[in-house]
């Protein structure tokens, strides 16, 4: 009854007892069975209440009459279903209009997550209504994360660790940063800062060699003081929330991979070397901020990774979001390279190239990677004006 199924067939007892077996048989008129099962068909039981008088309206009415209401179960789960929907409604809207967004959506709903921490449809509605307020806002300009959640949220703790909300928006996070998956602390601030939201100002960092810029400024005279010294700076992105005053009109800044380009750069260039800046893997927000910054100063970009996938992804990105060149990083520079010698053996998911097509697919066909110290003459011969 409370699976809204009719009261017809046969219902079964397993290892009934003597007491239980003498009162169908009184019940309903017929000898005690031996066997350790009881089998009883409903209909037997509401033609006997029926004709007897002892309940005309039958079993159902019978068990009403007995019990109390019967629990309509298959409306309370339609219900439940359609309140569940109903919280989750934002979300898919949301992610209807934001394509990277549905495999971390699709996986929400897979593990549970949102069940498990909110245990009924309301409080889900609530969380729910909140992640997509957040997601409206993400990526965002670089900002600290409690002053983006009293922003969005409303409190500067809605955000904290502990919270369920958190563990949703970090998801969210990594599919709309496309990070590559990692553990660890730096990981996580590396994922959260990639959408803009910073754990701290002093993690994410840039280096830079040559950087000419104005000295009216306490990282303008650091740059200023370092460069006559042809030494490098770590810049954080502390020190970036206001760049330094940079001196680049039409000129080209260079940007590599790796540190031992820089540092190789410093020793054999010295002063004489050319506007250097090193990602040092994906580009966080620090490197992401000076380079937007190079921009708008007037200077040109140029970009030169390693010969690997994740030398590629790292391109993705910049080639993507700023008007980026490539610097010696495309299929006939890759060609030359692997000409030279054969490097390590390519490993790992390939990964596309969004301004060489071409390069992907002889890197494929070649096989090995080519990482930027076997290019590394090449390259400080490009820094000398």
């Amino acid at each position: 009854m409370e699976r809204s199924q009719p009261l017809t067939g046969t219902v079964t007892l397993a290892g009934a007892m003597p007491a239980q077996r003498d009162a169908v048989a009184r019940l309903l008129g017929r000898r005690p069975r031996q066997g350790a099962t009881l089998s009883v068909r409903l209909e037997d039981v509401d033609a006997l209440l029926r004709q007897s008088a002892a309940h005309p309206d039958g079993l159902a009415a019978a068990v009403v009459a007995l019990t109390g209401p019967v629990r309509d179960r298959s409306a309370e789960a339609a219900e439940l279903g359609a309140a569940w929907a109903s919280a989750f409604a934002p979300l898919d809207a949301v992610v209807t209009d934001r394509p990277e967004l549905r495999g971390w959506a699709d996986n929400v709903r897979a593990t549970g997550a949102v069940r498990r921490a909110a245990r009924d449809p309301e409080t889900a509605g609530t969380l729910l209504s909140q992640l997509v307020a957040v997601l409206a806002a993400l990526p965002a300009e670089p900002e600290p994360v409690g002053r983006f959640a009293e922003r969005v949220l409303g409190s500067a703790h809605a955000l904290d660790p502990d919270r369920p909300l958190t563990g949703l928006v970090f998801g969210a996070a990594r599919a709309i940063s496309g990070v590559e998956p990692g553990e660890g602390a730096a990981w996580r601030r590396e994922v959260w800062a990639r959408v803009g939201l910073l754990r701290d100002e002093l993690s994410s960092t840039a280096l830079v060699l040559n950087l000419p810029a104005a000295a009216d400024t306490p990282t303008g005279r650091v740059l200023t003081e370092l460069r006559h010294a042809a030494e490098p700076v770590v810049l954080t992105l502390r020190q970036l929330r206001q760049p330094p005053r940079l001196l680049l009109a039409g000129s080209t800044v260079s940007v590599c991979e790796n540190p031992v380009v820089v540092a190789e750069a410093a020793d054999r260039l010295g002063t004489a070397g050319a506007p250097l800046v090193c990602l040092g893997g994906q580009p966080g927000v620090a490197a992401m901020t000076l380079l937007r910054a190079i921009v708008q100063s007037g200077a040109n970009l140029r970009y030169h990774g390693d010969f690997d996938w994740g030398g590629l992804r790292i391109g993705n990105v910049l080639f993507g979001r700023l008007p980026v060149v490539p610097w010696r990083f495309d299929a006939a520079a890759y060609r030359s390279a692997a000409a030279r010698g054969q490097g390590r053996p390519l490993a790992g998911e390939p990964a596309v190239c969004s301004w060489d097509p071409e390069l992907a697919a002889e890197m494929q066909r070649v096989g090995h990677a080519v990482e930027e110290e076997r290019v590394l003459d090449d390259l400080l011969a490009d820094l000398v004006p």
